[in-house]
């Protein structure tokens, strides 16, 4: 039994994908510009596809999971099952419009005409808010658009926001925060799903050892319940007694989202000799 995984073969997602999967222990290469190959110490055969056919391979369980931007997957609007939300790939889907124009709301849009390559996301916004506007489907250089006289405004995929503002262009609104995503076919046999509960095991375990550090700390023993208070770590942090009396060395882990406040409050509180350490698994 083989899990059939497509992979985006270039862009922004692929290299991200290709390192997961080596995170999890599984090595995959597609030297040579190979559209498939097979891993080496793990049921996988890898498929490189463009990511706009992504979706469909998998709703047609050519491949049977498949990494793909939300942005994509929402166009696309095909029928499979999101399994897990991957954290990288973050971006958002956005109206623009030229920089001296005034853009209060969505109504500026009433009868404008609206470049994109995103012409079912835009059409699903142009209704949610009541608004007429024509849409221009283009498959690049949307920036372009409105000054060449094409378009009065973009709906197109941000990141820094660069590219717009090097083409004249301001993000006035966010239909849509995008990030890459691990979806499965609707018709897996149990051995195939067996193998991707494999494989969701050790992504979790990647995502979770990603979002947390190690911490190592000396703290004086009569400041030891303070400082155990603020880190709960996994169960509860390990204190060991040091050489010198008083003191003992805590160890914990923190969550990378209230990383700098817990050091701050730690050292406040008397610890000492703070050591950080990144954690490559985390499995709970």
């Amino acid at each position: 039994m083989v899990l059939k995984i497509a992979i985006q073969k270039s862009g922004r997602l692929h290299d991200d994908s290709i390192q997961l999967l080596k995170d999890c222990g599984i090595a995959v290469k597609n030297g040579h510009n190979q559209l498939k190959t097979v891993a080496d110490n793990f049921p996988l055969e890898a498929y490189f596809l463009r990511d706009d056919d992504i979706p469909q391979y998998v709703e047609d369980n050519v491949a049977h999971i498949g990494i793909v931007g939300e942005n994509v997957l929402f166009e696309k609007n095909k029928s499979v099952d999101v399994v897990e939300q991957l954290g990288f790939g973050k971006c958002r889907l956005s109206i623009a419009v030229q920089k001296n124009d005034q853009y209060s709301d969505s109504s500026y849009l009433q009868g404008k005409k609206i470049a994109t390559s995103y012409p079912e996301l835009t059409r699903q916004f142009l209704n949610v808010n009541n608004i007429q506007a024509e849409i221009h489907e283009i498959s690049g250089s949307v920036e372009l658009a409105p000054s060449i006289g094409l378009a009065d405004a973009v709906c197109d995929l941000v990141s820094s926001g660069s590219t717009l503002f090097m083409n004249g262009l301001k993000e006035v609104q966010t239909i849509l925060k995008s990030q890459a995503v691990l979806v499965r076919s609707k018709e897996l046999e149990s051995g195939q799903q067996a193998l991707l509960d494999q494989l969701l095991f050790r992504i979790r375990a990647v995502k979770k050892a990603k979002n947390n550090k190690y911490v190592l700390l000396n703290a004086p023993n009569d400041s030891l319940e303070k400082i155990i208070s603020l880190l709960p770590g996994m169960k509860s942090p390990t204190v060991l007694p040091l050489a010198e009396s008083g003191w003992s060395s805590v160890h914990s882990v923190l969550n990378e989202d209230e990383f700098w406040e817990k050091i701050e409050a730690l050292k406040n509180a008397g610890a000492q000799g703070i050591l950080v350490i990144p954690i490559e698994k985390m499995i709970i």
